[in-house]
């Protein structure tokens, strides 16, 4: 976590998705559907589901919301039948985008992503085009203030990769995909609850972005946050502490 603007540039990336709450729901009934139908209905025996269950709580979701929709991805309630598509691309000088959705028709969703691209100055790439620029891995983030012998502690005996602090104090914790689970827990029952838990595609490197090229990246991005059939956006893109 090299770099003074780091979590500078993660609170501005998470505000602004928290401030598109009206689009959370959605996005977690879609992947709890998901997660059901590809791994079944036991969290216990599904780390996907667990993860978008918790997420879902986080978000104060309502507990039959969430059955409802664990129920249709279970095979018990009718429902939309929803495919996962991974697009790749280019913003501004540049700078790598990832785009994961899910949707009920793939003709759609490509259009919208293209026309999204393309009219906010990017431009669609094809499969693998930028993949290999990120890691894909379990990530933790804790706000300047907590203390890094204790995550350390924690993390690297429940299977953490690296545990590495920032110039403001804000500190990252990462693991492989398959570790999520316990690193969590085993941070939960320090008492180390991150203000960031998920699994991610981590950018390699990033590309630094200020002034106007930065407001148009972020408003390329917005726009793909919006459609409907996004669930998540990824980029490599850092912004100055200015427009964060």
């Amino acid at each position: 976590m090299a770099g003074h603007s780091k979590w500078a540039n993660i609170q501005h990336r998470k505000g602004r998705q928290d401030a598109k709450r009206g689009k959370l729901f959605t996005r977690l009934i879609k992947e709890i559907t998901v997660a059901a139908k590809s791994g079944g209905g036991d969290p216990g025996a599904n780390p996907r589901l667990r993860l978008a269950m918790d997420k879902a709580s986080d978000a104060n979701m309502p507990k039959d919301t969430v059955n409802k929709a664990i129920a249709r991805g279970a095979g018990g309630l009718d429902g939309a039948n929803y495919e996962e598509i991974r697009y790749e691309g280019y913003g501004i000088s540049g700078a790598a985008v990832i785009v994961d959705c899910l949707t009920d028709n793939r003709t759609r969703t490509v259009a919208e992503v293209r026309h999204a691209f393309s009219k906010n100055g990017g431009n669609l790439g094809t499969d693998g085009s930028v993949t290999f620029m990120f890691k894909h891995c379990g990530q933790f983030l804790f706000a300047p203030g907590a203390s890094e012998d204790k995550v350390m502690e924690a993390a690297i005996d429940a299977g953490a990769d690296d545990v590495t602090a920032d110039d403001e104090g804000g500190i990252e914790v990462l693991c492989e995909p398959g570790n999520f689970a316990a690193v969590k827990q085993a941070l939960e029952a320090n008492g180390l609850k991150a203000d960031v838990a998920e699994i991610t595609m981590k950018p390699l490197n990033e590309t630094e972005l200020a002034g106007d090229d930065a407001s148009r990246m972020q408003k390329l991005l917005d726009a793909l946050e919006n459609l409907d059939d996004v669930q998540q956006v990824y980029t490599n893109a850092s912004f100055d502490e200015q427009q964060a």
